[in-house]
């Protein structure tokens, strides 16, 4: 990170100048056996479109706030760099009735159509592949996204004491985020080039820290795993030597 980075996109510019081809989160789902690795380049063309897609598709303004019923995932981390991008408030397992927008996972549904404002739906299937059919009442993620801009420009700057994150109750602003995942990661231990495991799940502060915060501060990147519970030990142990695991978070 620079001195100057006060709020996670400014991380994510950062780490994107330093070394856009190194990895930054690594994903796998144990239960179905996908594994996705997306470089910092490849992450910040996600979250500039999907920021895209919020400010034009969604016409979300800063304040505003995005309920995530989404599950730890490579998806729901570039929503939240996305929402960072835009200065909307991302709020995870948010009540979507309070929300202005939400986007829910599949077996979060019936739960987001309690917000009335724009819905988006994420098969959260591998490769990112779309539904059959959208779901009712939800535009799906997957059609709506390829066609955003490559380049995003907020059309307001972002406020970094602005509320921007809401997790397990706690709201944190930009600048909130920015420190702790920096106090987070010399905590853990990351310096650029760390590989940090984390198989904890996106609902404390504790796991969305491990899980993308504190290893984008540090330089250093995620291999995040879900359903990691299903894994034997000894599958566990060749993944760390085949992914070069240097930090743990479980």
């Amino acid at each position: 990170m620079n001195a100057s980075d006060r709020t996670p996109a400014d991380l994510l510019r950062s780490a994107l100048a330093a070394d856009p081809a190194r990895p930054l989160v690594t994903y796998y789902d144990d239960a179905t056996g996908e594994r996705v690795e997306l470089s910092v380049a490849t992450f910040a063309n996600w979250v500039a479109k999907t920021a895209n897609l919020l400010q034009d598709g969604l016409s979300a303004e800063p304040g505003e706030r995005v309920a995530l019923l989404l599950p730890a995932h490579w998806q729901t981390a570039v929503w939240l760099l996305a929402c960072a991008s835009v200065g909307v408030v991302a709020d995870l397992d948010g009540d979507p009735a309070a929300a202005d927008h939400v986007v829910a996972g599949p077996d979060r549904l019936d739960d987001g159509r309690a917000c009335r404002g724009e819905r988006l739906a994420l098969s959260l299937a591998p490769l990112g592949r779309r539904f059959p059919t959208a779901p009712e009442g939800y535009d799906d993620y997957a059609v709506e996204v390829p066609t955003q801009g490559d380049v995003f420009r907020p059309y307001a700057p972002v406020d970094a004491d602005a509320p921007a994150l809401t997790v397990a109750g706690a709201e944190l602003t930009g600048s909130d985020i920015v420190e702790r995942a920096l106090a987070d990661a010399r905590q853990f231990g990351l310096r650029a080039g760390s590989r940090l495991l984390s198989g904890l799940g996106y609902d404390t502060w504790e796991g969305v820290s491990a899980g993308l915060y504190a290893p984008l501060a540090a330089g250093a990147s995620v291999v995040l795993c879900r359903n990691l519970d299903r894994l034997a030990a000894d599958a566990l142990e060749k993944r760390v030597e085949s992914e070069r695991i240097t930090h743990r978070a479980l």
